[in-house]
């Protein structure tokens, strides 16, 4: 089954690729390894903003971080290279959260949690989850990812 078939069965639809907000690309491709920038959560085309533990729900973080992963297999869709990813081999989830707040694994199971709805077994990665005091544009949640590529 194609990534876009199980994305059709799955009822997913992805967002618009977002144009990157300063000096940079979405995806840059080395060998058979494509390297997505971080993207941040557009939910109903607006940006989740705030801090988990303070104007965030975990639940909250957790669609924003899905969002996230929405955004990076549209960067991928938009590269052309959606179908050739073999295996994802690692997210970064980084979370803007208080002091206070620990959960920020359980925020980051948002874009874990749809890599494997998506890629099955394929979509299973390593991964960081750490919390930060801001992120760009006051965005709750954003989430970067390392793809293995098909030849």
């Amino acid at each position: 089954m194609s990534i876009h078939d199980r994305l059709r069965a799955h009822g997913i639809t992805l967002p618009k690729a977002a144009a990157p907000v300063a000096s940079y690309v979405p995806v840059v491709v080395d060998g058979h390894t494509a390297y997505v920038s971080g993207q941040l959560p557009f939910v109903d085309g607006q940006l989740v903003t705030g801090k988990l533990g303070d104007s965030v729900t975990l639940e909250q973080g957790q669609q924003a971080a899905r969002a996230c992963g929405l955004m990076i297999l549209a960067q991928l869709e938009a590269a052309g290279l959606l179908e050739r990813v073999s295996h994802m081999v690692k997210l970064g989830g980084f979370v803007a959260s208080t002091p206070d707040f620990t959960d920020q694994p359980k925020v980051a199971n948002g874009a874990s949690d749809l890599m494997v709805e998506v890629f099955g077994d394929a979509g299973k990665h390593a991964r960081s989850a750490v919390g930060v005091p801001v992120l760009p544009l006051d965005a709750a949640v954003e989430v970067d990812a390392i793809g293995a590529l098909k030849a």
